[in-house]
């Protein structure tokens, strides 16, 4: 019997899903009524040591991948429902792909950084 990537995909997609709806609303307001507001060289610097922190790091990440994870999914699936004529294992490595690409493009930037 062969073996699925289905719940990974699941798993990725309800994380992503998670973490959007919860985390989500608190980082708009921040980055769009808080930060702007602030005074500019303070909030540079506090951004920049957050930036800088592993933790720091390890959750700008998540707020990238997952959230990215989370709309490849629903995109593919989507595809799928639309009945759109295109072989099913193309459109998935193009979702998923996609997705995986720029979550190591994420990562590298964040452990360069």
């Amino acid at each position: 019997m062969k073996r699925s990537n289905e719940p990974i995909a699941w798993s990725l997609f309800g994380a992503g899903g998670m973490l959007l709806a919860l985390i989500g609303p608190g980082l708009v307001f921040t980055t769009g009524f808080l930060l702007p507001f602030g005074e500019p060289v303070a909030t540079w610097h506090a951004v920049d040591a957050f930036i800088a922190h592993p933790l720091g790091k390890l959750f700008l990440l998540a707020v990238i991948a997952l959230p990215l994870y989370h709309t490849v999914h629903r995109l593919h699936h989507g595809l799928q429902e639309l009945h759109v004529p295109l072989p099913h294992g193309l459109v998935a490595l193009l979702c998923y792909g996609s997705a995986t690409v720029l979550t190591i493009a994420s990562a590298s930037w964040l452990l360069v950084r």
